[in-house]
């Protein structure tokens, strides 16, 4: 099943004032200069499908300077059925997402409807740094399949929120309360066991979408690996709990549970940040953000949207090839891409046998090269 945005119009984002765009049900490619606004015809796309900036931009920083508000407004087609997603938006006042002009009484009841994938030459984050981006991975696709798993993450965090806030009054104030504390332990459990039921899934589903993609992209030159790693596969929960009370109060933060979830990536059985080269790593990420798109596909049914941001200077001629042929084997949907290099570009969308538009972006303006 088909998912095509057909109109994109932005008033006020980041440093468009007014523009629209009509879009080609195949790829839409635009090229230009660093610091046009490339990135950001894409990051508007992302919003309206996710209500939120693919960077965890604030919304404040992404009103045009000198402005107070935004909005974004997208003509979508979901299996042949007409959606018009409007997002509008005041920083500091509570936003608005609507759909076919019926504002969302909340927001998570959108993320799903239009299932997006973002690939951006900065995705190598997702191996160097901390565990917190490769759960949000993990969250961002899940999300985009189970609004119960969005809605049990939601809860999950709230607690944690004021679980953490009580062991900080606690430590600041004077005073101890266990059976308090083992009120949100209880409540903990539910949203706990959910989620990391979820992640387990997650990873056997995805685990073969991501071999394939790697092979394809390098061959058999190395074997990757990709292992979930949990505090709950050794206890419950509450049993951790109980066993960093002291170090929980002590601390004052809560130190178990799954907001210590990971992924962890291998690379011919070692760590991958450690013993890959920097092709490897991008080869990896690549292929981590094509399975990304192959599950959403396969449990959504529907083609998402695929996001690619300035990728081919990131990769060696040889990638470029590869990455293409899978691009244009028609398994994927419709397609945006930025580059900086108009002629490559050309070069590109001349190789290539499905329907495009060629736009030309220069100082937060979008032109059509299409004749």
């Amino acid at each position: 099943m088909q998912l095509l945005l057909q109109t994109l119009r932005l008033t006020q984002f980041k440093n468009y004032a007014q523009q629209t765009l009509e879009c080609s049900p195949g790829l839409n490619a635009f090229v230009g200069l660093n610091g046009m606004g490339k990135t950001n015809l894409l990051d508007a796309i992302y919003y309206l499908c996710m209500a939120k900036s693919h960077f965890q931009t604030p919304d404040s920083q992404i009103v045009m300077h000198g402005t107070d508000f935004f909005r974004l407004d997208g003509q979508f087609n979901r299996n042949g059925k007409a959606e018009r997603i409007v997002a509008k938006v005041q920083p500091r006042r509570k936003k608005v997402i609507e759909r076919n002009t019926i504002p969302y009484t909340m927001l998570s009841a959108h993320i799903g409807l239009l299932p997006v994938v973002f690939i951006a030459p900065d995705d190598t984050l997702i191996i160097s740094q901390g565990s917190e981006i490769r759960r949000r991975f993990m969250n961002n696709t899940l999300s985009q399949i189970n609004p119960q798993y969005l809605a049990q993450l939601i809860r999950y965090n709230r607690l944690l929120q004021q679980r953490n806030k009580m062991l900080k009054k606690w430590g600041d104030e004077g005073g101890y309360d266990k059976a308090l504390l083992h009120v949100y332990d209880q409540q903990l459990v539910a949203p706990t066991s959910f989620i990391h039921q979820c992640r387990l899934e997650f990873t056997q589903h995805f685990l073969p979408h991501f071999n394939e993609f790697h092979q394809r992209i390098c061959g058999q030159q190395e074997q990757v690996g990709l292992t979930y790693a949990s505090q709950l596969d050794s206890q419950p929960l509450l049993a951790w709990l109980e066993a960093n009370a002291e170090k929980d109060r002590y601390l004052q933060r809560t130190n178990a549970g799954i907001h210590k979830d990971d992924l962890k990536f291998a690379i011919n059985g070692n760590p991958l940040k450690r013993f890959a080269s920097q092709g490897q790593l991008k080869s990896f990420v690549l292929a981590l953000k094509l399975a990304q798109y192959q599950l959403l596909k396969s449990q959504s049914q529907i083609n998402p949207l695929l996001l690619l941001d300035d990728i081919f200077d990131k990769l060696d001629a040889r990638r470029v090839t590869q990455l293409l042929e899978l691009l244009m084997e028609g398994s994927f949907g419709q397609t945006f891409i930025t580059d900086t290099h108009e002629e490559r570009m050309a070069n590109i969308i001349r190789g290539i046998d499905t329907e495009f538009k060629h736009f030309l972006v220069h100082q937060g303006q979008a032109q059509s090269l299409q004749s």
